[in-house]
């Protein structure tokens, strides 16, 4: 059984195993391959990973059972991939319907980590809250490098220095995250959310939450605990409070994204005029069009006198931490697969988890969410 960890391509940082996580995953039985250079960006050598007992070669992803990455395997991945291969990633499979397709015809069995269920014996794999939680945690020291200011109140000889204000939107996992960093950075915090659950959540933080709560607002929640769309009417009511409480603040951070559907516009053009210069806003859902009007994406850009970050990809910008929480989430998967008494593949296709994340099999898209109308 061949477990292979091949390079990202691109941009991304991350890689998807760990010293740590290649010694477990021999533990299960498996022969271990890295291609040279995959962990590099995450500041792990390659002798690193030979040291936990993998083997670093270039053709790390011939034959390989199970291949491991962090983005999508692109076209000329897939063509060195076995037909028959497990390959495991962060696929983003919403709108990218040729990708899919690709991944069906060159015979793979795809996972897409993202779409776990929520349950709790999927908690140790969710790639989303453990990538989602350091991008808050980024945001807000990004805001605060940005920021011409100190965060917390100081007392000094000279003066008072008064606290900074920030206001969270979304209290989701990087939501909650920001919110936590930005007080113990000293911050005034205020955030909002859609889902009523979010308000204790927010408060429990120290942070005052910011809500129209009408009756909509009490039902706006699904039952996987994800945001619901709201109307257009409660959009409108909660703009016109986010607009004015906006005015006063100096961070803004929105996080707001729902699966498979564009980020919901949160900041106008004229909310971003109406703060102070010197004041700073950061855009977490950037990779979905952003919630804030006339972002960029993977610049910093200003406009009034007020900053607008727009980094894409938040949690490789602390690649280490994010790759080495990746890999024990892949890590806990790929368990899933194996047989720990006769170390073997043994994977039960009846399982909740296995239902929920294979997106193709035997030359098919098999989700039912993304199979094609014309399937049979």
């Amino acid at each position: 059984m061949k477990v292979a960890v091949i390079a990202e391509t691109g941009a991304e940082p991350r890689v998807a195993a760990t010293p740590d996580t290649v010694k477990r995953m021999i533990g299960l039985g498996a022969e271990v391959f890295v291609e040279p250079g995959a962990g590099e960006k995450s500041g792990i050598l390659d002798s690193e990973y030979a040291a936990a007992g993998a083997n670093v070669a270039a053709d790390a992803l011939s034959g390989a059972d199970i291949v491991l990455l962090v983005r999508r395997p692109e076209r000329a991945t897939l063509s060195r991939c076995k037909k028959g291969a497990f390959v495991v990633a962060m696929m983003d499979p919403y709108g990218n319907d040729d990708a899919l397709r690709a991944m069906a015809e060159a015979g793979v069995t795809a996972f897409a980590m993202e779409l776990l269920p929520r349950i709790t014996r999927a908690q140790v794999m969710d790639v989303l809250s453990s990538q989602a939680n350091l991008a808050g945690y980024r945001a807000v020291i990004d805001a605060a490098a940005e920021f011409g200011r100190a965060l917390p109140m100081m007392m000094t000889a000279a003066g008072t220095v008064p606290a900074a204000k920030v206001f969270v939107m979304g209290a989701g996992v990087a939501g909650l995250q920001a919110i936590a960093t930005a007080r113990r950075l000293g911050a005034i915090v205020t955030a909002t959310d859609v889902r009523p659950a979010a308000k204790e959540q927010v408060e429990s933080l120290g942070a005052k939450f910011v809500a129209v709560e009408d009756e909509e607002f009490k039902a706006a929640e699904t039952a996987a605990g994800y945001a619901k769309e709201m109307s257009k009417e409660y959009q409108a009511k909660q703009a016109a409070l986010v607009a004015e409480h906006i005015k006063k603040q100096d961070i803004v951070i929105t996080t707001a994204l729902i699966p498979g559907r564009p980020a919901p516009r949160l900041i106008t053009s004229d909310m971003v005029a109406s703060m102070r210069p010197g004041s700073v806003l950061v855009d977490l859902a950037v990779e979905r069009g952003g919630n804030i009007e006339g972002v960029k994406a993977d610049e910093v850009s200003e406009t009034g006198g007020v900053k607008i970050i727009g980094y894409r990809n938040v949690p490789g910008r602390l690649a280490a931490t994010a790759s080495s929480l990746y890999a024990k989430n892949l890590y806990a998967f790929v368990e899933l697969l194996i047989d720990k008494k006769t170390k073997t593949l043994a994977v039960n296709w009846d399982d909740d988890i296995i239902k929920a994340t294979a997106l193709t099999r035997e030359g098919a898209i098999v989700h039912p969410r993304f199979r094609p109308k014309d399937a049979a």
